[in-house]
């Protein structure tokens, strides 16, 4: 089979003003130096983009070869690389014995430059006839006194040795470089000196290497990494002598540079599963952790610890604390990704000083140094949460801590604060009286509504004592201040004063200023006259001013009235349990329903832009009603039932929770004719501790069936795509392989005819964010043969693309007339770039607010169950529900879910499914997809359209 042509070159040319040949030649043919320089430069674009310039060549030989500048003489080695050499026939031109007597002066010119880079040029000749000559003269540069030659001069003696029929030309290069390698100081000779053993007889590089093994940790950067190289081949091959090899990578681990223990870290992980070796593996990644200031390098060392955390969870526990101190860094992303490691390998014994550790953090966090504090302390703030549901010792050291960021600016770590009040309140029953007394302290510094509204429930729920009813009461009492909301009075008088004495007042009015009245509202007054002039204008104003609930209240949040309203009833029906004295019972009732009342006439009033919503209005008419009517079963209701449901909430979720655990334990199966070798029996002649560990940990994974992988050949078979038609004269078919940022396609061409075909070339295009990286090569295909081809493509972004091409030859009868074979378009499934993924209540909806793209898609299926519809999408689209199942369950004719999943890319999709059964038992209802991106909303509509109907499409 004819070879792909190698290039070895790369350089931009903008096709703008393509230089003429005859310009070319001019500038060759004349003395000026400068010109020749450019001239050269022109001559190599053309050449390197397409272009055949064969009348410059004995141009170049007559006028360039001579000249003894050094610019010249490397743009003619770089000229002479890219030329054609070889016929049709794959001989050497005779011209080319022309620049044979050329080189060899360049490899005795008496200038190290021209010497090194000549040999430098000989290490890309693939033509043996060409090279052979210069065996002589490429040994003699071995001895060269200066480095620079001596290490091309090496590379030059792999090159040959590794050409066809190399070993031939060069029968003793292994000797040869053996000598060298014992004599070398240069650590780059050196280095090269090793690879050529390495590459070409890598029995001598261990040899080498075993014999020098002392001196291994004062070799160069360079060399040590090959010498890693060298480890994992030979322990790829020869799995039974690993052992003497993981020590001299523990050895490694001391050396200087960072790549160099980076990369002995990873050997040591791929090739030993022994305790020492992967705690000794952990602990390089996170004095690596804390070394390397690069933001990049500290993302991929945590990606690495994660790895390990993975399959080696219980050494990774003991360096809880290393990876914690990663903590210090700025960037948010390695915070993330820091604390998703720590939660993971938290245990009762390390607990303690993690939450410790933790709660220094959120201390930290109240200096306003950072912009991005508001969004660390909510990390910090979940972590803890966290770690305290998991072990519930903990939590008494850290909720007190967290309350005092429930007035916090920042609303969403806030919220968190408040939902971990919430749940340790009720996990943890002794910590109640300290949780209300705190939070009742601390409830006139929340100035967010929603926060409100959960430490609202809190007290109404959690509130069970006299004393703590009587300060609830009172504390919401003064966060609401003084009643009425407003003075309708007021409003009346005002609109008639303003009819009758405009034109008296109309100099006043204009000296008028903000006065906060009696009962907490503003209102506008006089200079003159201390009296309201005109209606009671209601602005939120200073919230320093008046209570938190007073101010979001009159900003028009009558949700959260109506949150009031019921948490000032469950106090008084508890108070009716609790308070022996029935008069105080009846004065406590009294004032809370001239609260209700007050905030209905405000919802009712005109002078508030927006009238109380209907919600709201009834919650709070049924509360006044409950309050003028108590019944038992009602009591019962208000006062369990919402406790109740919030335990049965907590129990899902922990339950929920436990399964995800139990579905990412991988379960490893042994087959029954695997052999088993035992610890005891094992013979222990001449092994060290760690080679010893290293073959019990290999026992136990071939025992527990974790060596075994069993490819899934049935999707390898829906992953060949037909190209071109079995009648077709050239049948062409792909295997598409899908990696997180390149497609690669094995197309194998098959030639049908009887004829050979020429310049046969497969001519692809793209559609969508995919990109070809390389330039199509022609080929000649024998009668009934067949060739594989490979095309690497680039993928930047989450969105479904379409590969398309031909495939152009000629026939041997025919070599003028290009044939042309449309092929079969390739569609690139977005299905391979998304997983689902997991994501709060709160960042779900925060994200659905964000994104701007918006795809909807109408219901249209055959499937008349509602749950059925809902896994049918999960199981199309790769998504995860975030609804919990129990909010999915019974039979209520309608469904709402949302779904979320995470590219490759980094890339969020949010999907919100919301459908109804309608009286002939068909679906209908909407499909929404949010993203930040068009083309992941539009990818996601596209496959969701097809896939809906039902699961035989």
């Amino acid at each position: 089979m004819e070879k792909e042509k190698s290039c070895t070159l790369l350089v931009h040319f903008d096709k703008g003003t393509p230089a003429m040949a005859n310009e070319i030649k001019e500038a060759l043919e004349g003395n000026e130096i400068e010109y020749k320089i450019e001239a050269m430069k022109k001559a190599i674009l053309l050449l390197l983009n397409g272009e055949t310039i064969p009348q410059l060549f004995i141009t170049i030989i007559r006028y360039v070869l001579p000249s003894e500048d050094h610019i010249i003489q490397k743009l003619l080695l770089l000229y002479l690389e890219i030329i054609e050499k070889t016929d049709n026939k794959g001989k050497v031109l005779p011209e080319m014995i022309l620049i044979c007597q050329n080189l060899r002066n360049n490899l005795q010119h008496p200038n190290e430059f021209i010497r090194g880079v000549t040999l430098r040029f000989l290490c890309r000749i693939k033509e043996a006839e060409i090279v052979e000559p210069l065996i002589p003269s490429i040994l003699q540069n071995l001895d060269h006194r200066h480095p620079f030659v001596r290490r091309n001069a090496v590379l030059a003696v792999m090159s040959v040795y590794r050409l066809p029929g190399g070993d031939q030309l060069l029968v003793d290069a292994p000797e040869i470089i053996e000598k060298f390698l014992s004599s070398e100081q240069d650590n780059s000779s050196k280095h090269n000196a090793f690879l050529m053993l390495f590459t070409c007889d890598e029995d001598r590089a261990v040899n080498y290497l075993f014999t020098h093994v002392d001196r291994i940790t004062d070799w160069g950067e360079q060399l040590q990494m090959v010498v890693l190289e060298l480890i994992k081949k030979v322990c790829r091959v020869n799995k039974g002598e690993k052992g003497k090899y993981i020590k001299i990578i523990i050895s490694l681990l001391n050396a200087p540079s960072s790549a160099v223990i980076y990369e002995c870290a990873g050997t040591l992980v791929s090739l030993s599963s022994a305790p020492t070796a992967v705690r000794a593996a952990a602990s390089t990644y996170c004095q690596l952790l804390l070394s390397q200031s690069d933001n990049n390098v500290k993302l991929i060392v945590l990606d690495r610890l994660n790895e390990l955390k993975a399959s080696h969870r219980e050494i990774m526990v003991e360096l809880v604390m290393d990876v914690l101190r990663a903590l210090s860094s700025p960037n948010l992303d390695i915070k993330r990704k820091t604390l998703d490691i720590v939660l993971d390998l938290i245990t009762h014994r390390n607990v303690d000083e993690v939450v410790l550790m933790l709660k220094k953090e959120v201390v930290k966090t109240q200096s306003g140094e950072h912009e991005k504090n508001g969004e660390y302390r909510q990390m910090l703030v979940q972590a803890i949460h966290t770690c305290a549901i998991k072990f519930p010792e903990v939590a008494s050291t850290v909720v007190h801590l967290l309350m005092d960021f429930l007035g916090d600016t920042n609303v969403a770590s806030a919220l968190d604060v408040v939902v971990f009040v919430r749940e340790i309140i009720e996990t943890n029953p002794k910590l109640r009286v300290s949780i209300i007394t705190r939070l009742l302290d601390t409830f006139y510094q929340i100035r967010a509504s929603r926060v409100c509204a959960g430490a609202l429930w809190i007290i109404g729920e959690y509130c069970l004592s006299l004393s703590e009813v009587e300060s609830g009461i009172v504390t919401i009492k003064q966060c609401l201040g003084d009643l009425p909301f407003f003075t309708p009075s007021e409003e009346g008088e005002d609109q008639s004063a303003q009819k009758t004495s405009q034109p008296v007042n109309s100099t006043t009015v204009s000296s008028r200023r903000p006065v906060v009245l009696a009962d907490g509202t503003y209102a506008t007054q006089s200079a003159v006259l201390e009296t309201a002039l005109s209606p009671p204008t209601l602005v939120q104003g200073s919230l320093a001013s008046i209570g938190n609930l007073r101010s979001l209240i009159l900003s028009g949040d009558f949700f959260l009235g109506a949150v009031v309203a019921c948490t000032l009833t469950k106090l008084v029906l508890r108070l009716e349990e609790v308070q022996s004295l029935k008069s105080e019972v009846n004065k406590t009732t009294t004032q809370v329903l001239l609260i209700l009342v007050s905030m209905l006439q405000l919802g009712q009033s005109s002078a508030l832009p927006q009238p109380i919503d209907n919600d709201s209005h009834e919650r709070i008419v049924l509360c006044i009603r409950l309050l003028c009517n108590t019944g038992d079963d009602v009591r019962k209701i208000w006062l369990q039932s919402c406790r109740e449901s919030f335990v049965k909430m907590l129990a899902d979720k922990q339950r929920r929770e436990t399964e995800e655990i139990k579905a990412k334990a991988q379960t490893s199966n042994a087959q029954p004719d695997d052999l088993i070798d035992f610890y005891h029996l094992k013979s222990r002649k001449g092994m060290s501790q760690l080679e010893l560990e290293d073959e019990v940990q290999d026992d136990l994974k071939r025992a527990t069936g974790e060596f075994t992988n069993d490819g899934d050949d049935a999707n390898k078979l829906n992953r060949i795509l037909q190209l071109t038609g079995f009648s077709d004269p050239v049948y062409a078919e792909a295997y598409v392989t899908v990696h997180h940022y390149d497609i690669v396609l094995d197309v194998t061409v098959i030639n049908r005819t009887n004829e050979t075909l020429q310049n046969l070339c497969l001519e692809l295009a793209t559609m969508g964010d995919l990109k070809l990286v390389e330039r199509p090569q022609n080929y000649t295909l024998a009668p009934q043969s067949s060739k594989q081809i490979k095309a690497n493509i680039k993928v930047s972004s989450t969105e479904t693309g379409v590969i398309f091409g031909n495939i152009v030859y000629e026939t041997s009868s025919n070599v003028h007339d290009r044939s042309v074979i449309v092929l079969n378009d390739i569609h690139i499934d977005i299905m391979d770039y998304i997983s689902p993924a997991s994501c709060a209540d709160v960042t779900f909806r925060t994200m659905w607010a964000e994104f701007e793209w918006e795809n909807k898609v109408a219901v249209n299926t055959v499937i008349q169950n509602e749950k059925e519809f809902l896994d049918h999408i999960m199981k199309s689209t790769n998504m995860k529900c975030l609804t919990p199942p129990s909010a999915l369950e019974g039979e209520c004719g309608f469904l709402a879910a949302n779904l979320y999943a995470k590219s490759v890319f980094g890339e969020d999709a949010l999907v919100n499914v919301s459908i109804e059964k309608q009286g002939d038992g068909k679906l209908s209802g909407y499909i929404r997809i949010r993203s930040k991106t068009q083309g992941i909303a539009l990818s996601l509509g596209d496959k969701i359209t097809l896939k809906q109907k039902g699961s035989s499409v």
